[in-house]
């Protein structure tokens, strides 16, 4: 009997079910994707699940992205989570914004509405180092 490969696990984060619906149906084919409607709880959700990425939305109610962010990659008891790549996901494409969550620690981000084949060529390729994931 042959085991299964442990999936990588996508933490996505985002306010909206829909958004989180969407990206769960187009990664729970190859990761172990767990959505999350608030990123106060995705970073208390740090203490029990070590994801091997963040998928994160800017504009959320109680912390934003970018909040969760800066707490994730700078407070000491989470400092094993500092090198966990995050990927924004958003609709703001803004010059300033842009520059601010890559020089806040995100490795890359996705502009909503998004084609399926770039957020798994994107994950794909910081997850299994693969620009093309086959999809």
């Amino acid at each position: 009997m042959q085991e299964q490969p442990v999936k990588k696990i996508v933490m996505a984060v985002d306010d909206m079910p829909l958004n989180l619906a969407v990206i769960r149906n187009v990664l729970s084919g190859k990761y172990d994707v767990r959505p999350v409607k608030s990123a106060k709880v995705a970073l208390e959700m740090l203490n029990t699940i070590k994801p091997d990425l963040v998928l994160l939305d800017i504009e959320m109610p109680e912390m934003s992205g970018i909040d969760f962010l800066v707490r994730m990659k700078s407070n000491p008891e989470h400092s094993a989570y500092k090198d966990i790549p995050v990927v924004f996901v958003t609709a703001h494409t803004t010059e300033d914004m842009i520059t601010r969550i890559m020089s806040g620690g995100a490795r890359d981000y996705i502009v909503k509405p998004f084609e399926p084949g770039t957020l798994l060529k994107k994950v794909g390729s910081l997850l299994d180092g693969k620009e093309n994931s086959g999809g």
